[in-house]
């Protein structure tokens, strides 16, 4: 009798253990089918971010090479306002770029999508900050200095004031495109100096906008770096 009981409880705790082991096995399963789906979340949303940052490479290169050509064509003019010299062919071209303005535009939609979702997707604290401080910060400080500071808007400032103290030396074609500008000798003192005033702000104003865009481009490529790390660690 008591070997039958003793044989009855063994055979009880076994069965006990094995529901036990069973659940928490699954259990465990469980847990680790959500933790991969979160993994394979968070690598997708990374790798969205990053090749997002590749496009914006591309837009942010192409502004800053316009600026390029602003200040070139403020040197350019500067030179043609200042010397008797006859005037140099690509000074039309130049003319066309002094008061161009530029549209920050960025690929935000993997951003959209992570604050959607939930930042603390991004396991990796100081990644997610440095990846919030990109978007909400410094692509912040480039769209205002291009859309909205009145400081920097170019052509709302400058073209007009230009264009009216420059219009009896523009040439035009008879499709009435600009292919000449006149030498001003007949410009007074006053409005070569109002001309020369327009250049050096100009200049200033598109040199600090260059300055901002050469930060945003080290972030960026620091974050490219740093997500690219972090996805290989993730897989």
């Amino acid at each position: 009798m008591t070997t039958f009981k003793t044989v009855r409880w063994s055979t009880y705790l076994f069965e006990l253990f094995v529901v036990f082991l069973g659940v928490t096995l699954a259990f465990a399963l469980d847990e680790w089918n959500e933790n991969r789906r979160k993994r394979n979340i968070e690598i997708k949303t990374l790798t969205e971010i990053r090749d997002g940052l590749q496009l914006d490479q591309t837009d942010i290169q192409d502004n800053m090479s316009g600026h390029r050509r602003g200040l070139k064509a403020c040197a350019v003019f500067r030179t043609y306002l200042r010397s008797p010299q006859p005037v140099p062919d690509s000074l039309p071209f130049y003319f066309s770029y002094l008061t161009r303005d530029f549209i920050a535009i960025q690929n935000s939609a993997a951003y959209e999508s992570l604050k959607t979702r939930g930042l603390d997707i991004i396991t990796n604290d100081s990644l997610r900050l440095e990846i919030v401080a990109l978007y909400d910060f410094h692509f912040e400080i480039i769209e205002k200095l291009e859309e909205h500071y009145a400081e920097m808007q170019f052509y709302t400032l400058y073209f007009h004031p230009i264009n009216d103290l420059m219009v009896d030396y523009l040439v035009f074609d008879e499709r009435g495109r600009l292919t000449d500008l006149l030498p001003t000798v007949h410009l007074t003192p006053t409005d070569h100096r109002k001309l020369l005033s327009y250049l050096w702000r100009i200049e200033y104003n598109r040199r600090f906008t260059l300055i901002q865009y050469e930060t945003l481009v080290q972030k960026l490529e620091q974050l490219m770096v740093h997500v690219t790390e972090e996805i290989e660690r993730l897989q």
